[in-house]
């Protein structure tokens, strides 16, 4: 057990710095009215900042200036507003040592911050009237598109965690999120006769006015290395974690704004450095690669967001990823802490939550039991119930296959002390699993954080629930799910410890930024703007669906974007398409649970319909598609291959009379979802019931005015019982069904035997029809819904869908009511707002006050 002094020690360089800081504890805070360098309404000061950040620090004039450099000296005009606030802030939470959530997850999809920072800061306005001044030679769109896509994330956990940040800051929620600096994101994306090729995503290569470097912050961390087994002068076992390699972290800060409030959170993002830059005696003896390789290895750490975990060189950077900015952070988190000479350890649960966002950072929890028990000499009990207090989980999948495991060999290597912490960890859970079920060996397997099928693994899931306090789903479905069928043992184990916060998105950026003619529409519809910050307003949309002037403006709005849609995918993937036709959008991850092909199944069906009975009379259709598939995932490159060639076929063919096009545009991110999802009429939400925990694309896409065709999935469920159920289109097995049938013994050859048209597409995708000349090119896709026992039903479900589509022809005939419906979709999804999702963990979780500043 440690001593006093020992703890004195352990503390006292936080002390020492806090007694150093002048804005600690006592001094003034400055108030963003006295130190913000400009008034938000003042477009001439506004100017005269663009133009003192393109002379003194970009040190460009007016004739050398590229577009590049305008929108460089804009966001560096709109950040010292911003940190003039982000400084205020910190100040007022540092002076009133108050709680903090520290939000560990390991991606965050920003996309472009200027237009939302101008828009969060009131400067909106400002900015587009200063880049009006004769003077500057671009106009205010072009600056805009110079910034690129941050590239920190891939899919749907990051955009929520970006959705997250702006939510507690506009809430006044004292937050801090934390991750990676990655150099490069998962890959820009490129097709190349149909098929995905990946190109190194170069997103930092033009400079980023919005991270800061914070090197005087910086932590060093340790892996590999071995354990020995040693005892103290008191006789107590005290292992040691020795030969390691040293690895330094250094901090960069991006602020986040919150929107009509002064308040700046911020995200801390690590990247790698070697301890050892440079061997100069190497470089003398002319080993001129050998003196920088241990900076070129260390360096790859913060290098490239989800490497490809194929090769076991490729799991062990994604270990050592996970642990180095779990590491870094809680390091963090204790200067932070130590540095106010109120705080101690009693007090840390009381002053710190940390949300684990997945099992990514689910190492943490070993980490800090491991600074508890071998740095500051607690003792278990005391050190579990630190850490049990602090950390909270969200789980994202229902998927067996997605729920983190690394193997105990690798684990070894990677974190042999931490390894030994989880064994232990393990023995005292599985003691209590044997007091609650005596002799009962299923539940011990089931309950393990060690998992022995075809080798040793450490289950990552199991470790997050065990460990924290709360543990939640992110629907209704999925958290009854949770508790049903992944992690039963542990609800019974842990009653109340499960519960759900439905996920949400930010109004913000999914409205008000990304389709301004909307927002425009309804702000004045409803006399007020303040629907950005409550959500729930847009119910007064409701007073407004039947009346014709307004479907009008509604429609007129939604076909404007279709215009510019239209723009995009000419453009892009140089196809004509009108705006008149249906647009049919499915954006998300290409997964084979998001049923990708069920989508294309559709296409083809419709496709052969058309070349059978040319004067079939369809509403014409643009099938627009936006998906990146794991460089890893080859089924899923597949599936987009498919698509592309098959898509190109029936673009190119005069016989259906344009009634189908079929675009699938490259690279998707952020920025361009923020141009489809205005324009969509019809959002696919197709995975199997029972596979999708949440999706967030379905609200963003309801929001904007499109009408869901969906399985009872995920958040589907709750969308139906907000907008109605004449006002969304549900098909398929829900998950009861799906269960029944596996159970049963699915066989999709039944399917395929039982109906001619689903035999007679499927047979047309194997066969060498779309691809002459080129044998199987689509037998993976061919054979998993055949031969493969086709995983997630889309044989079974196809029927249903097909005939929900013939319902979607319908209604969107009906102009009227078309309008009607997508208008009421927009009123009635307020309660997707992530403003609310966060208010519930802030209540149920993190037990968080908001802090005004």
């Amino acid at each position: 057990m440690a001593t006093n002094s020992k703890k004195q020690k352990s503390t006292a360089s936080g002390k020492t710095a806090a007694s150093k800081d002048a804005s600690w504890p006592n001094s003034p805070c400055p108030s963003p009215e006295t130190t913000s360098p400009f008034d938000a309404t003042s477009t001439g000061k506004f100017k005269q900042a663009i133009f003192r950040h393109l002379t003194y620090t970009l040190a460009r004039d007016l004739h050398s200036a590229q577009p590049h450099d305008w929108w460089i000296a804009t966001s560096l005009a709109v950040r010292e507003h911003i940190l003039s606030r982000m400084i205020s802030t910190q100040a007022v939470h540092n002076r009133d040592n108050v709680r903090r959530l520290y939000y560990f997850s390991l991606e965050y999809l920003m996309g472009r911050l200027t237009e939302s920072n101008l828009y969060n800061t009131g400067l909106y306005d400002a900015a587009r009237e200063a880049i009006k001044d004769p003077d500057i030679p671009v106009d205010f769109e072009t600056i805009l598109n110079e910034e690129s896509d941050m590239g920190l994330g891939n899919g749907g956990l990051g955009r929520l965690a970006a959705c997250f940040l702006d939510s507690l800051a506009t809430l006044d929620l004292p937050a801090i999120g934390y991750g990676i600096y990655y150099e490069f994101g998962l890959f820009r994306q490129a097709f190349v006769n149909g098929s995905q090729v990946e190109h190194p995503d170069s997103w930092m290569m033009g400079g980023t006015p919005w991270g800061i470097a914070r090197p005087e912050n910086k932590v060093t961390i340790q892996i590999k290395g071995r354990v020995e087994n040693v005892f103290d002068d008191r006789g107590n076992y005290r292992p040691r974690w020795v030969n390691t390699d040293a690895i330094i972290g250094i901090p960069h800060d991006i602020p986040v704004a919150g929107y009509d409030t002064n308040t700046v959170n911020f995200l801390r993002l690590w990247s790698s450095q070697s301890a050892s830059e440079f061997d100069l005696a190497a470089f003398n003896s002319g080993g001129y690669v050998e003196a920088v390789r241990e900076k070129a290895v260390t360096e790859t750490i913060s290098k490239v967001l989800y490497p490809n975990d194929k090769t076991e060189n490729g799991k062990e950077l994604r270990l050592i990823q996970q642990y180095f900015f779990v590491a870094c952070s809680l390091r963090d988190i204790m200067r932070r802490h130590f540095r106010n000479p109120e705080n101690s350890w009693d007090n840390f649960p009381s002053k710190i939550a940390i949300q684990l966002n997945d099992t990514h950072p689910a190492v943490a929890i070993a980490e800090l039991m491991r600074i508890l028990l071998d740095e500051e000499e607690m003792q278990w009990e005391k050190a579990w119930g630190i850490v049990t207090k602090v950390f909270a989980y969200t789980n994202h999948t229902l998927l067996p296959e997605a729920l983190e495991k690394w193997s105990v060999g690798l684990f070894d290597r990677v974190l042999p002390r931490h390894l030994q912490i989880i064994y232990a960890i393990n023995d005292r859970l599985l003691r209590l699993v044997e007091a609650r079920w005596p002799g009962d060996d299923g539940k011990k397997r089931d309950c393990s954080l060690i998992e022995e099928n075809g080798g040793k693994s450490v289950r990552m899931a199991n470790l997050s629930v065990v460990a924290s306090h709360a543990v939640n789903g992110v629907a209704a479905l999925h958290t009854a799910l949770l508790k049903k069928q992944l992690f039963p043992q542990y609800d019974e184990l842990f009653p109340g410890r499960f519960q759900n916060k439905t996920n949400g998105i930010t109004p913000r950026r999914w409205l008000l930024d990304c389709n301004p003619r909307l927002s425009k529409l309804i702000t004045s519809t409803l006399g007020t703007d303040h629907w950005a910050c409550d959500l729930d307003l847009l119910r007064g949309l409701e007073t407004h669906a039947d009346k014709s002037e307004f479907q009008k403006a509604f429609m007129e709005v939604k076909r404007d974007n279709k215009n510019e849609l239209a723009a995009i995918i000419k453009a892009d993937c140089q196809i004509e398409v009108s705006p008149d036709a249906l647009f049919d959008v499915q954006i998300k991850r290409l997964h084979e649970y998001k049923r990708q092909h069920l989508n294309l199944l559709h296409i083809l069906a419709l496709y052969r319909r058309i070349l059978q009975n040319p004067n079939l009379d369809i509403v014409p259709r643009v099938f627009v598609f936006g998906a990146k598939a794991a460089p890893g995932y080859d089924l899923a490159k597949n599936i987009i291959r498919a698509i592309n060639v098959i898509g190109a076929h029936i673009n190119a063919d005069t016989r259906i009379g344009g009634k189908i096009k079929v675009a699938f545009l490259p690279n998707y991110r952020v920025s361009l979802a923020e141009k489809i999802i205005p324009a969509a009429d019809l959002s696919e939400q197709i995975s199997t019931a029972g596979k999708e925990a949440s999706g967030t694309g379905n609200m963003k896409l309801a929001l904007n005015g499109a009408l869901t065709i969906g399985t009872l999935d995920g958040a589907n469920v709750e969308i139906k019982e907000e907008v109605g159920d004449e006002n969304i289109f549900i098909f398929g097995m829900n998950v009861d069904e799906v269960e029944a049938l596996r159970a049963k013994g699915y066989n999709p050859w039944n399917y395929y035997n039982a109906d001619e048209e689903l035999r007679a597409i499927i047979d047309w995708i194997g066969s060498d029809y779309f691809t002459p000349g080129e044998h199987g090119a689509f037998a993976p896709l061919h054979n998993s819904l055949l031969n493969g026992g086709d995983p997630f039903m889309v044989l079974a479900d196809f029927r249903a869908y097909s005939d929900a589509h013939e319902k979607v022809d319908a209604l969107y005939r009906d102009k009227a009511k078309w309008a009607r419906a997508a208008i009421l979709n927009t009123a009635r999804v307020g309660k997707f707002s992530s403003d609310r999702t966060i208010r519930e963990y802030a209540k149920d979780i993190w037990s968080l006050p908001a802090i005004k500043t």
